[in-house]
This record gives structure tokens, sequence and C-alpha cells, in this order.
């Protein structure tokens, strides 16, 4: 656990000597104070930590104290908000409550995702000190990327946000929503890991959840194509870690469920599934389903390769590429599927090309960026780099110091930073976008699956 002072006072009312909560002290309460902030009933103050965290607050009360309202937010908006308003929520992490302070306390207080900390003082309470209670993963890295200073703020700040995101015993989506393993947007979360760090225990243990709580007839998070996502991440991280010895325990699952797919493939290549998802950006759409395709060819070719790495029959395998080899992938002008696509067959098209290039960042989503960055960097390695460094450097220029759940580009346009509140007719970049469940301030702004540009990066610019 680290502790780490509030950077800035963002609003104070009711106090006395509130800026003595920026000063750094002993971190233990004596029975004589002289330095401490007072806060009348009925006031507050909202505190900056200047980086995003993952953990609580710790307070350190003297003799008064009395009932508080602590608000955590991932922006400015979200630390003043109410529950209902806006997507605001507490749901996977309690992220507004009230609580006593007892007097001499050191109280360590909530666990999400955070920047931003608002306090309501029901009672006068004396107080020594507030830190930003917070957990990371702290593997020895193998990597690390220098050169070019924009390029080194994207790479910094997406290896910040899979740090928090693996601060536990597993890889979480988000530190504030969505504090669960799912096992196909563990893909780029594994491919950024394992680029910096080689071994990750974390994503070992993942992927052994995965295997271990979804019995052969079953998928992993109830989607097909996460079942699929999992292999390819047992083989990516064997080739990016060397862990050999982890990828050939996964072996007889992995011949199961290639086995079962095949059931799941007609004569004809059609796919038999009951549901199919590629990403949010086009769920309901009708290149949904040609995604899950591409992504179940590179499946089964990862499958073959690490059969084959361990001498092992591929007879299987070579039967579900032949059948899903049979109907093309008809990608439409998806960016996403595209490259998907790509990454399945190695091929692009002249239109293909053209479409993953036009608009420059428009059409890319924070899981699906390593994927397009790759296709458009098989052809055009400039344009790539100059694509990501608008795309994510956007999302940098408007506060972020872990990359978000989703981002659109046109996002930008006039929206305020997560560290303000918007002014007359300005729009409010957390609170007013995203969609499906992540609508508003239920939008995470640290997900881990934001972080695949880091092998972007490695692959491309090392």
């Amino acid at each position: 656990m680290k502790y780490v002072l509030p950077e800035k006072l963002i609003s104070v009312s009711g106090s006395l000597n509130a800026k003595t909560l920026l000063k750094k002290k002993e971190d233990q309460n004596l029975l004589t104070e002289s330095d401490l902030a007072v806060f009348e009933a009925g006031g507050h103050i909202v505190l900056d930590f200047g980086k995003e965290y993952a953990g609580g607050i710790r307070i350190l009360t003297h003799f008064k104290a009395g009932r508080v309202r602590i608000r955590f937010g991932e922006s400015l908006t979200e630390a003043n908000s109410d529950i209902g308003v806006s997507g605001s929520t507490n749901d996977h992490a309690i992220r507004d409550f009230e609580t006593p302070l007892a007097f001499l306390s050191d109280a360590t207080l909530g666990n999400t995702g955070f920047r931003f900390v608002r306090i309501d003082f029901y009672e006068e309470t004396e107080v020594k000190s507030i830190y930003a209670a917070t957990v990371s993963y702290n593997g020895k890295p193998i990597y690390e990327y220098k050169g070019d200073k924009d390029i080194e703020r994207i790479f910094l700040t997406a290896k910040r946000t899979v740090d928090l995101c693996a601060s536990g015993r597993y890889v979480w989506d988000g530190i504030k929503r969505d504090r669960l393993v799912w096992f196909g947007d563990l893909h780029p979360e594994t491919i950024a890991l394992s680029s910096v760090y080689g071994k990750c225990q974390n994503v070992e243990n993942s992927l052994n959840l995965a295997r271990k709580t979804t019995p052969i007839g079953e998928w992993m998070n109830t989607f097909p194509s996460y079942s699929m996502w999992w292999i390819t991440t047992v083989y990516d991280y064997m080739r990016l870690s060397g862990r050999t010895e982890f990828a050939k325990k996964q072996l007889p699952y992995m011949k199961r469920l290639i086995t079962e797919f095949d059931k799941n493939v007609s004569d004809g290549g059609e796919m038999l599934f009951n549901s199919y998802f590629t990403d949010w950006q086009t769920h309901d759409t009708p290149q949904e389903k040609e995604g899950v395709r591409a992504i179940f060819i590179i499946a089964v070719n990862s499958a073959k390769k690490l059969f084959g790495f361990f001498g092992e029959d591929t007879k299987i395998a070579d039967k579900v590429l032949g059948k899903l080899f049979k109907k093309e992938i008809n990608t439409g002008d998806k960016k996403q599927i595209i490259a998907l696509k790509y990454l399945a067959t190695g091929k692009l098209t002249e239109s293909d090309r053209k479409t993953l290039l036009t608009g420059g960042a428009k059409g890319i989503s924070t899981f699906m960026s390593y994927y397009i960055l790759t296709a458009i960097a098989s052809f055009d390695k400039t344009a790539a780099v100059n694509i990501m460094k608008e795309y994510y450097g956007a999302m940098i220029n408007k506060g972020a110091t872990t990359f978000w759940e989703d981002f659109d580009i046109d996002w930008v346009k006039n929206s305020c930073r997560i560290d303000e509140t918007p002014t007359d007719g300005e729009k409010d970049l957390h609170a007013d976008f995203g969609a499906y469940c992540y609508k508003g301030l239920r939008h995470s702004l640290c997900h881990g699956w934001s972080a695949g540009v880091i092998a972007f990066i490695k692959e491309n610019l090392s």
C-alpha cells in the first residue's frame, strides 16, 4: 500500500487551514497537534490527487470528528455527482457513501478507482491529513519506451492503466467499474503486461480462472468469442513471456475446446452459435458476426501453432479452419472488422487500406486500437503512429492519466477536460457521452483493454 498526498484543493467551504492537507507530515496521530484542518458542520472539500489511483483514502482525525459523506470520482464531475444523475453509480465499487469518523482515528475508507475525492462534513471535524491509499502492480519491467515524448507519454499512461487494473490477484477490466475478469478483454491487457514485464502471475491467474470456471459446452463470460480470445491469449502470452510450461498445462482443455468449436461450424462454414460479440461499436450490426469469424480464425490458428509447438495433432484445428475459410469475411466500413480480417488472413484490399486511413482516428475504439493500428502499420507505419498520437493524445490533452473504456475522437469538440466543470454551452466529457453499459459517469476512465497500444509501440517503434 502506498500513501499519496493530494496535489490541489479544488473547492473548500466551512473550513479553517484546509491548505495544510497538502503538506507532508508524520503519518501518525499525536495527542498534541498544532496544524489541523478544521471543518464546521456543513463544510466540504474537494481534493485532486493529480492522477488516477486504485484504492481508497486514509484520513487521520484529531479530537473532534463526526459523520461525513465521501464521494470518489474519476472526473471532477463524478466526485460532485449524486447517485442516479448522469449515470453516477455505486456499481462494482462503492464510491459514494456516508460514514462516521472516530476521534484520534486513522481510517482507510473506500476501494475504487479515483482521482478526485469530495468530503462533506455533517459535524465539526479536525483533520490532520488525508492520503490516497493506493495499490498497483509492481513487477520488474523488461521493456520501457524511450524516444518521442508524445509516444512516451502514451506508453506511460497505458502502463499506468494496466498496472492499476492488475493491482490484485487477477487482471480486471476496470478499477471503478467492471471489477471483473472479462476473458476476451484480457487479450489486449495480456499483450500489454507481457510486453512490459514478460511473465505476469496475474495474467496466469486470470487465464486459469477462465479455464477452471468454464466447463466445455459453456462459453467464457457466456460469449463464444471470449472462449476464442482465451486461446489466442494463451498463445500470445507464451510468445511474449516464454512461459511454455504454463501454456502446456492449458492444452488438454484447449483440445476439448477446439473439438467443441468444430461442432459449432457447419460443413459449409456457417457458424452456429446463439450469440456473437466483437465489440460495442459493432454490436447489433451486420459486421458483428463477421468480426467473430475473424476472431475465430485467429484463435484456431493460435491453437494450431500451440499444438504444433508441443508436438500435438493439429487435425481438428485444420478441419475447423478449412470450414471457416469457406466463407469470406465481409468487413463493410468498420475499421475493427477490417483489422481483425487482416490478423486472421494477412490480407487487405485497396479499399480496406483506404477505409482504415479515412478520418484518421475516427472509428477507433480503445479495445480495438491495437488491432487497427497493427493493420494500418502493415502498409503505412507513419500513418499508424500519427493516428495513435491523435487518438491517445486527445485523451491525455483532456486530462487523462489513465486510458478509458471507450473514446470517440469527436467527443473532444466543445467539451471540457475531466479535471474541469463545463462552462455554459460546453459538453461534459465524462457525463455527456458513452453508450450501452457505459453511459455517462458509469463510464470507466481506467480500463485495461485500452493498454494494447503498449504492444503496438513495442512491436513497431523499438
